[in-house]
C-alpha cells in the first residue's frame, strides 16, 4: 500500500547578485512585485499548442465513445507532464528556419550578384574633445574612490586584528627573520644557518637551527583582570620558535690576560654580545636567541683557528694548549693567556657573567682581538680584480705581474708569506707593553727630574703595531731660548729614536736603554742651552765639547762641558755636566791676582791670563732653574 506524501517546493529567498564592484561588494538584484511575479509565470505560457485529441478520430459506437471520453481525460489530465520543452524546441525550430532562409539570400546577393546591398550613409557623429576628457576623468576618478576605499577598508580590519591579537602573524615575523638569516625548506621543515662557510670558515661546527611556528597559549577565563593602575602593559609574544643546538646555547666568550711573574698586568673580553644572554631562556626573543648561539659559534671559530696556529708554529718557546687555554710567551718574563670560556647553563646555576673590565685593559688589543677573524672572511670573499666569476681563484694580481716586472726568488718568497692570527695578536701585545714601558720610563724621568721639563706628545694615529711618542727637552721661562726634540718610535721588540742633529739610534725591549738615553740627553740640552743663553747675554762662546776625557769615567754616558768669556775677556765660567754627578760650575778671573814677577818672568803682560778656576757652590745660588742661575752669575760676572 502506498501513501502519497505532499511536497511544497519554494523559491529561495536569497536575491541573485547583479554585480561585484572591484572592492569586492556584491549588489543583490531587488526581488520582484506580485504584478511582476505574475506576469513572468504569464510568459511561459503557449497559448498556441494543440490538444492531442483534436486530430483523433471521432467514435464509431456509445460503447467506444465512452471509452473515448475516459481516456481522453485521462490525457487532459497528463498533459502537463509530458514534455514541458515543446515550445522551446518549437520556438528554436522557426528561429533556425529564418536564420536559413537570411543565409541562403545573402549567399545569393554575395556570390551571384542577384542582389546588391549597398550601405545606407550616416551622418558622422560630432566628437567633442573636451567631453571624452571629462568622462575619462570621471572614469579615472571613480576607480581611484574604488581602489582608495578597499585599502581604507583593508587597513582598518588589519589593525583591528592587529589589536585584538597580542602574537603578530608568523609570516611577518618570518619576513622579518629572512631579511637577516639564510634560511633554506629541508623536508617540511624551516631550517637556518649561523656558520660563516659563506666567507671561507674552515671551522666544521654547522651552527643549524630550526624554525617552528609557536603554539597559541590557552588564556585563563577564570582569573580576574588586573586592576588597570597596577597592571604591566602586555608582553608582546613572538610567532617563531627557534631551536638551536646544545652546542651553541649559553654564553661565550674569549678572555685575554697578560701575566708576569704571576701578576696580571692587562686583560681585556672578548664577547660579541657585551652582556651575559642566554639562549636557553625559552622567553628570550628569536632574535637575541640567535645572536647569543652566533656569538658562541665566533668564539669556539677564533680559538679553535689559534689553537691550530700555535700547534703549527715553531717558537723560540714553544706555544702550549691545554684545554680551553693558549699559552704563549711575548717578553721574556711575560705570558699572554688566551682562555675560552662556556657555559651552556644546563646546571642550576646562573651562569656566570663576563669578569669586569679592569682599569688597566687596554681598548685596542680589544678591538684587534674581535677584527682579526672578521678581516679574514672579508679577505676570502672579496678577491682583488679581475678574477672568474666561477670556480677556483688563482693567484694573486701581484704574483700574476711577478713574470713582466721580472721578480726574484726573494720576492716570491715574500708573496707567499703571510702572518698568521696568533702571530698578529703576539705582535700587538708585544707592542703593548713595549708602549706601556715607554710611557712608565718617560712618567717616571719626568718626575724625578725637576728641571730641565720633559713634555711627552703621544701621536693619537697609530697602528697595532707601530707608535711615535715625540719628546721636548725645555726650561721653564727659556724655551725660546733653547729647546731639545727627540722622536721615539715603539715598534713591536725594539725601539728606534731619531735626534734633532739626525743621529738615529736603535735599542732593544729593556726600558734602561732609553732611560739612559733620555739622561744623556737632558745633561746635552743643558750645554746648548748655556750656549744659547751665553749668545743672548754678550759672552763669548769658547769651546765645548759633547764627549769630555778629563775627569773619572762615567757609568752612564759621557761628560759634557763648555767654557765662555766675559764680553770684556776677564771673567771665565767652565761648565760641566755629567750624568750621575750632576751639575759643576767654575770661575775663574784676569788679570791673577797670584801673579808674582821674578827673574825668568818679568813682564807684567803675563798677568792677563786667568786665574785658577774656582767651583762655585750651586746649591747656594739664587734663581729658580739653572738657566736662571747661569744669567744672574753672567750679569754679576759682567758689573763687577
Amino acid at each position: 500500500m502506498a501513501y502519497s506524501v505532499n511536497i511544497a517546493v519554494e523559491a529561495p529567498v536569497e536575491n541573485q547578485i547583479q554585480e561585484i564592484t572591484y572592492d569586492g561588494q556584491e549588489i543583490y538584484q531587488s526581488p520582484l512585485s506580485m504584478s511582476e511575479n505574475l506576469s513572468k509565470l504569464a510568459q511561459k505560457i503557449d497559448f498556441t499548442k494543440q490538444l492531442a485529441e483534436d486530430v483523433k478520430k471521432e467514435p464509431t459506437d456509445s460503447s467506444e465513445s465512452c471509452d473515448d471520453e475516459a481516456n481522453s481525460k485521462e490525457t487532459l489530465t497528463y498533459q502537463s507532464s509530458l514534455w514541458p520543452w515543446d515550445s522551446v524546441r518549437n520556438k528554436l525550430r522557426n528561429a533556425l528556419t529564418e536564420v536559413c532562409v537570411l543565409s541562403d539570400v545573402l549567399a545569393v546577393a554575395k556570390e551571384k550578384r542577384y542582389l546588391v546591398l549597398d550601405p545606407v550613409p550616416q551622418e558622422p557623429q560630432e566628437v567633442k574633445q573636451m567631453v571624452q576628457v571629462f568622462a575619462r576623468k570621471k572614469a579615472l576618478a571613480g576607480a581611484a574612490s574604488v581602489l582608495l576605499n578597499g585599502a581604507e577598508r583593508l587597513r582598518t580590519s588589519h589593525n583591528e586584528m592587529a589589536r585584538n591579537r597580542n602574537t603578530p602573524d608568523f609570516h611577518i615575523e618570518l619576513l622579518r627573520l629572512r631579511q637577516n638569516w639564510r634560511l633554506k625548506k629541508v623536508s617540511n621543515s624551516i631550517v637556518g644557518d649561523l656558520s660563516y662557510r659563506t666567507a671561507g670558515s674552515k671551522y666544521a661546527q654547522t651552527g643549524m637551527f630550526e624554525v617552528t611556528k609557536a603554539e597559541e597559549e590557552p588564556t585563563a577565563g577564570s582569573s580576574p583582570p588586573p586592576s588597570p593602575t597596577n597592571a604591566a602593559p602586555p608582553k608582546p609574544g613572538s610567532a617563531l620558535r627557534v631551536t638551536v643546538p646544545s652546542e651553541l646555547q649559553g654564553v661565550a666568550y674569549i678572555e685575554v690576560l697578560c701575566q708576569k711573574d704571576q701578576e696580571d698586568l692587562c686583560s681585556s673580553t672578548i664577547n660579541l654580545l657585551g652582556s651575559g644572554t642566554t639562549s636557553t631562556n625559552p622567553d628570550v626573543h628569536w632574535q637575541q636567541k640567535l645572536e647569543a648561539a652566533q656569538n658562541v659559534l665566533f668564539c669556539k671559530e677564533l680559538f679553535n683557528q689559534l689553537a691550530k696556529e700555535a700547534v703549527q708554529l715553531q717558537a723560540p718557546i714553544p706555544h702550549m694548549v691545554v684545554g680551553n687555554q693558549i699559552m704563549a710567551t711575548v717578553l721574556p718574563g711575560i705570558q699572554l693567556i688566551i682562555g675560552l670560556c662556556h657555559s651552556t647553563g644546563s646546571d642550576k646555576k646562573p651562569p656566570p657573567a663576563p669578569p669586569p673590565q679592569k682599569s688597566d685593559h687596554d681598548h685596542v688589543l680589544e678591538h684587534s682581538l674581535h677584527q682579526l677573524l672578521r678581516e679574514v672572511h672579508h679577505r676570502n670573499t672579496h678577491h682583488p680584480f679581475p678574477h672568474p666569476a666561477s670556480g677556483a681563484i688563482g693567484p694573486s694580481k701581484k704574483r700574476c705581474l711577478a713574470g713582466p716586472i721580472a721578480a726574484d726568488r726573494y720576492d716570491l718568497l715574500q708573496m707567499t708569506q703571510g702572518q698568521t692570527l696568533l702571530e698578529q695578536i703576539i705582535q700587538q701585545a708585544q707592542h703593548f707593553f713595549m708602549r706601556l714601558r715607554t710611557e712608565y720610563v718617560l712618567d717616571t724621568i719626568a718626575k724625578e727630574v725637576k728641571d730641565p721639563l720633559i713634555v711627552s706628545h703621544w701621536n693619537a694615529l697609530n697602528s697595532p703595531t707601530q707608535s711615535c711618542v715625540k719628546i721636548n727637552i725645555m726650561t721653564h721661562g727659556y724655551d725660546t731660548v733653547c729647546r731639545t726634540s727627540l722622536v721615539v718610535h715603539v715598534g713591536e721588540k725594539s725601539l728606534k729614536c731619531v735626534c734633532r742633529d739626525g743621529r738615529v739610534m736603535h735599542m732593544s725591549y729593556e726600558p734602561q736603554e732609553l732611560r739612559d738615553l733620555i739622561f744623556c740627553q737632558i745633561y746635552q740640552h743643558q750645554i746648548n742651552a748655556v750656549q744659547a743663553l751665553a749668545k743672548c747675554m754678550g759672552w763669548q762662546f769658547l769651546s765645548n765639547s759633547a764627549h769630555l776625557g778629563i775627569g773619572a769615567v762615567e757609568p752612564l754616558g759621557n761628560a759634557s762641558s763648555c767654557i765662555l768669556a766675559s764680553p770684556t775677556g776677564d771673567r771665565i765660567i767652565a761648565v760641566r755636566c755629567e750624568p750621575q754627578t750632576g751639575v759643576q760650575v767654575a770661575i775663574a778671573q784676569s788679570p791673577r791676582k797670584d801673579f808674582f814677577p821674578g827673574q825668568l818672568v818679568k813682564e807684567r803682560k803675563w798677568e792677563n791670563l786667568g786665574g785658577s778656576f774656582k767651583e762655585v757652590r750651586w746649591d747656594k745660588m739664587e734663581g729658580k732653574n739653572f738657566l736662571n742661575k747661569m744669567e744672574l752669575l753672567m750679569a754679576s760676572l759682567t758689573s763687577s
